[in-house]
């Protein structure tokens, strides 16, 4: 069931938040310009999100999941801003906001250092066996006497996309002793990291290869199988950016035949993904539901900083250019 709204239509307008509640510094920020809120439940279809902004008449949409497709943008005439509830926007039709004048606005780094934790986490309980391990000792085994374990100290970490989160990434990489490679068709060198124009290059020479890059037509299947084929066959994959930057199927079949060690995603393809993903039965294989942006704090920053964009626009005062996603907005204006 859609939720239904809350209120009348308060004289700040109305928005829609596709998901959770926000939390409640949003919420008060929210109330306190007279902004009323609907929410629709999480991973609603397109179809359901068009017919409760069409319903409401909403004058924004705070987007945490869903497709927020074409019909969703042409549903409420009185749509004026979308705020993404972080920084990816791949799941928003960019085109038809811009055809309706509607800026999209994106909470920038907000989530980016939770987002560089997680894949250090999941960095190091790759590299130290850790899932194996556990379940090892609580099946009754005690591999102690024949266990050897990796090194993060000179280990070298592949960093895909060198942005905010990236670099973030890297930073903590390096506080454990590791060598950083960083691969970026655009970014330029930071920190004395110098940064590749060549992806094999850094696939070849990384431990571990953590994906921090935007999904775009570009990067769309970005690591296939002729990239999992260029890793060493000791190296790991950590995906913390968007599902579909990998192959999800070349994926399984490396992982298969062991040409590589193993990967740890906390994003997929499909999200949810399928119950009888093949994914699920390879034991090399670390998941976690999409929550590299779940901790208190990015869920604050995420909240607040889109907020306070829906806010500016609603009342006149404009928005900040750099968190425009469609930047075709300026053009045609």
């Amino acid at each position: 069931m859609i939720a239904a709204a809350e209120s009348g239509a308060g004289k700040g307008g109305r928005v829609m938040v596709t998901g959770a509640e926000l939390v409640e510094e949003a919420r008060e920020l929210l109330a306190a310009h007279q902004v009323d809120v609907i929410y629709a439940p999480a991973y609603s279809t397109s179809d359901d999100l068009a017919s409760l902004a069409r319903e409401s008449a909403v004058d924004a949409i705070l987007v945490r999941q869903g497709q927020i497709s074409h019909a969703v943008i042409e549903a409420s005439p009185r749509l004026r801003v979308v705020a993404k509830h972080g920084s990816g926007v791949d799941n928003i039709d960019l085109s038809a906001a811009t055809a309706r004048g509607v800026p999209v606005l994106r909470a920038l780094a907000a989530n980016a250092q939770s987002v560089a934790e997680l894949a250090i986490s999941l960095t190091v309980s790759l590299m130290k066996d850790v899932v194996p391990l556990d379940a090892a000792v609580k099946g009754g085994s005690w591999p102690k006497t024949k266990y050897v374990g990796r090194d993060l100290a000179g280990a070298v970490f592949g960093v895909i996309g060198f942005g905010e989160i990236g670099q973030r990434a890297a930073a903590l990489a390096r506080g454990l002793g590791m060598e950083v490679a960083a691969y970026d068709p655009f970014a330029g060198d930071v920190s004395g990291i110098v940064v590749s124009r060549d992806l094999a290059e850094v696939l070849k020479k990384a431990d571990i290869v953590s994906l921090h890059c935007p999904l775009i037509p570009q990067t769309h299947h970005l690591i296939n199988s002729e990239r999992l084929a260029l890793m060493k066959p000791t190296a790991f994959l950590v995906n913390t950016a968007r599902g579909a930057v990998v192959d999800e199927a070349a994926l399984v079949a490396a992982l298969r035949n062991g040409t590589m060690a193993g990967a740890a995603l906390d994003s997929f393809e499909s999200e949810p993904p399928a119950k009888d993903n093949p994914l699920w039965t390879l034991p090399n294989v670390i998941a976690t539901p999409h929550v590299g942006g779940a901790s208190r704090s990015a869920l604050r920053n995420m909240a607040v900083q889109s907020v306070r964009h829906i806010i500016g626009v609603l009342e006149g005062h404009g928005y900040d250019r750099q968190a425009l996603a469609n930047t075709d907005l300026i053009a045609a204006a």
